[in-house]
């Protein structure tokens, strides 16, 4: 959910960007309603910055999906069915899968190799422990959120790369979203067991050679977030805990 900063960037692109990561900053964490109407003016004073950039900047937002095109022009903020999250994992999933079978097909470096094994080496260090504590979670979402920085690299597809940067921007989307959500609970290490060694599993079938088992791999790893989504919807006290949670508008999937 961040987007960095070049330093040779010209001044106005990267005030556009911190603009960008400011609003979403607002619409995640809720300060900014869904359905409410974004008023430019408001936002100049709001954040100090010049028409211009604010006005870019909402328009990448609508094109990330956290702002909607108003017919009489302006943008609203956009709100989330249930059925809409579960379609956005599940597009993060399929183009995790892509990117698996394409890094099995068609090989990869040494140096991604050595990077992945060592991000599932200092997972397992955090899991060894026989409870988490707030430290070793936020260690496992730093290193979950790198294996799948590395899965996108290891592809070799600048465009599968971009597709899958566009949809983990959603943060219930996020390899880490519903990660979060779980973060509690006596079963919240089990979860993260299950998860590691689908990590486990995936860099050895990318290893292997075998493109379609790394790609149905990714697909299932996924699917732990449907889970996590399904038990973050049953509890208030985990909901609280999701980035864009007041995004969510409580609806039956389809």
């Amino acid at each position: 959910m961040s987007a960095r900063l070049d330093p040779a960037e010209d001044p106005g692109t990267s005030q556009t960007v911190r603009t960008q990561l400011r609003l979403r900053e607002l619409i995640v964490g809720g300060e900014l309603k869904p359905g409410s109407r974004i008023a430019e003016l408001a936002l100049v004073e709001l954040l100090g910055a010049s028409r211009t950039p604010i006005r870019m900047a909402l328009v990448r937002l609508q094109e990330e999906g956290l702002l909607e095109a108003l017919p009489n022009g302006g943008f609203a903020v956009k709100d989330f069915s249930e059925a809409d999250i579960h379609d956005a994992i599940e597009v993060r999933g399929t183009l995790e899968g892509l990117a698996a079978r394409l890094a099995a097909e068609r090989g990869v470096t040494s140096v991604l190799l050595a990077e992945a094994r060592d991000c599932i080496a200092r997972i397992d260090a955090l899991l060894a422990q026989p409870e988490l504590t707030e430290e070793s979670f936020n260690g496992y979402v730093e290193q979950n959120g790198r294996f799948h920085d590395l899965l996108s690299e290891m592809a070799g597809s600048d465009l599968v790369a971009r597709q899958l940067d566009r949809a983990k921007t959603l943060p219930f989307a996020s390899p880490n979203g519903f990660v979060m959500a779980r973060s509690t609970g006596p079963d919240a290490r089990d979860i993260l067991v299950v998860a590691q060694e689908q990590h486990r599993s995936v860099i050895e079938a990318i290893v292997q050679r075998e493109g379609a088992r790394a790609e149905a791999l990714m697909r299932e790893h996924a699917r732990i977030a449907h889970q996590n989504l399904k038990q973050a919807l049953q509890s208030h006290q985990s909901l609280q805990k999701l980035p864009g949670a007041s995004l969510i508008r409580r609806r039956a999937f389809r």
